[in-house]
This record gives structure tokens, sequence and C-alpha cells, in this order.
């Protein structure tokens, strides 16, 4: 069964560091972003050029809505 680390303001900064070790741990990684999706399909590219799986979707958490479609998706 695959692992699946989901972060919330992950395409940089601290949450683009733990998507990075948690894709070296042998997690998927749903990288969560809400406005810098450059960002996050960046990252998405590096952490799969390395071997590992990602994916980026966009989430605003003071959305429940929102929330409830990134967990959905």
């Amino acid at each position: 069964m695959t692992r699946i680390l989901c972060i919330t303001g992950g395409s940089r900064g601290i949450g683009a560091a733990t998507a990075r070790l948690a894709a070296r741990q042998g997690y998927a990684v749903v990288v969560g972003y809400l406005g810098r999706r450059d960002a996050a399909e960046a990252l998405v590219a590096e952490i799969v050029a390395a071997g590992g799986q990602a994916r980026a979707l966009q989430v605003d958490v003071a959305q429940e809505a929102s929330v409830q479609a990134f967990f959905r998706a």
C-alpha cells in the first residue's frame, strides 16, 4: 500500500522541504498550493525526476469545500 502525505502550503519553504524529505522516504506526496501553481508544479517535477511520486492540487484551507475536494482528489 502506498503511503500518501498531503502537505498544504507545500509549494515553498518548510512545506517544500517536507515534501522532498517525504518523497525520499517513499511517500507519494500531494503538494497543496493556493496561488503559486508554478512553484508547486516545479516541486512536483523535481520529485518525479528524482524517482518519487507527487501531484500538485490547489486548495484554500479557509474554505471547507476546497479542503474536502482536495482530499477527494
